[in-house]
Formats: C-alpha cells, structure tokens, sequence
C-alpha cells in the first residue's frame, strides 16, 4: 500500500522543464526566472556582437583593399563616403581627415607638417580608442553573467534540497519516489545556471579576441593614412623649396 501510494505521488510530480518550474517554491522559481532571463540577454548580446564583428571584418576587408593605391588625406574617399558612418574604421577615418582640413593653412614650414602628422596621429588614436570603447559595450555583462549564474543556480540548488528535506521530516518518508521530484527541481536550477554561465564564459573570450584583433586592424589603418599624409606632405614640402628656389 505504500509503495502504490509512493508511485503515486512521483507520478503526480512531471519531470518535464516547465513541470519543474510549476512545481517549485517562490524562492526557487525566482531564481529559475533571474536565470532565464540572464541567459537570454547573454545570448541577445552574444549574437549582436558576433554578427556586427563579422560584418564590420568582411568591410574593413574591402575599405582597406579600396585604399591600396592611394588614399587621400585631404578628402573621403568614394569608398568610404558610400560606407555606414557608424562604421569604427569610417568614423577614424573622417577624424583625421577632418583634422588634416582643419589644418590645411598650418603646413607651409617642415615643423608644421611634422605637428600635422602628430595631431593627425593623436586624433586617429583617440577615434579609434572611442569606437572600440562602443564595441565593448555590454561585454562585460557576459563576464559577470558567467561568473555569477553558477553560485545563483547552485543557491536555488541549496534551497530546494533544504526544502525537500523539510518535506521529508514533515511526512516521515524517506522513499526516493517522494523525494526526487524535490530534488530534481533543486537540480534544475542548477542546470540552468550552467547553461547561462557557460555560452556567456566562452563568448566573452571569443568577442574580446575579435575586437582585439579588429582594433589591430584599425591601428594599421592608422599607419597606412599616416604614411600617405607624410608622403603628400613631402611632395608638397619639395613643390615649395623649388618655387622658393
């Protein structure tokens, strides 16, 4: 008669996800909520900055091979006039175009030039160092998602055991068909945690790495317009030591 009553009473219990969530206590189904929800803003976060990176990659690909036989300095190029200005590579590319206009009238002696290519420098840096910052904007979320979503998994764990022990002393059965549904919503909590930790842990490195790599790209870029200011410069600089001649 017991054990029909033991069957009975596991049977009432569904061991399905949303069976566990039903059956679960305040406590626990908070947790389960909090987590859910960090999972699914890890991976809107993960898939905004993963897809962006590819696409900005596969443009810097093409803005960079348009800029191989010449880039200007004094205006855009066609093929950067046509890209997104939300682009990081545009948006340092305007700066220091806009820079070199700015100082168009400041270049008559080599001193000037040489303060020209430094100011130029300076403002492609502080450019590229903005656009980066907005790439890693909301990042960091990932790395706390990672790191905290175990121990509030494992909380939710913690709880729901104690409440199945409190279970257990109430009713005086200690029958593994009472007992498991408890703990198997205590668990799921748990399982939860890891599958919001683990995606966050492991796209954190993965995004941090392409953003490094991009923003390497976007110093070289730096040096490829900063080598064609210096070559414009010089032929300018020779122009006007043979008309002062």
């Amino acid at each position: 008669m017991v054990d029909s009553i033991d069957v009975a009473a596991a049977t009432s219990h569904g061991l399905s996800p949303l069976d566990l969530f039903l059956q679960a206590d305040t406590v626990v189904k908070t947790v389960i909520v909090l987590l859910v929800l960090a999972s699914g803003w890890a991976w809107a976060v993960i898939l905004d900055k993963f897809v962006r990176l590819q696409f900005l990659q596969k443009r810097a690909n093409k803005l960079i091979a348009s800029i191989q036989s010449g880039l200007p300095v004094a205006s855009l190029a066609e093929s950067f006039v046509k890209a997104s200005a939300k682009d990081p590579l545009v948006t340092v590319y305007k700066a220091m175009v806009e820079e070199h206009k700015r100082s168009a009238d400041l270049i008559s002696s080599e001193s000037q030039r040489n303060s020209l290519q430094e100011r130029v420098h300076r403002v492609g840096q502080l450019a590229a160092a903005d656009a980066l910052d907005n790439l890693h904007s909301r990042l960091p979320s990932l790395a706390t998602i990672g790191a905290v979503a175990p121990f509030v998994g494992l909380f939710g764990t913690v709880w729901g055991i104690m409440t199945s022990f409190q279970g257990i002393a109430a009713t005086n059965n200690t029958s593994l068909a009472v007992v498991a549904p408890g703990i198997a919503e205590a668990l799921f909590a748990t399982a939860l945690g890891l599958a919001a930790a683990i995606p966050a842990v492991v796209f954190y490195n993965r995004i941090g790495s392409d953003i490094g790599h991009y923003g390497k790209r976007i110093h070289a870029f730096i040096g490829v317009f900063e080598i064609e200011l210096s070559r414009q410069l010089s032929k300018k600089g020779d122009r006007n030591g043979l008309l002062a001649a």
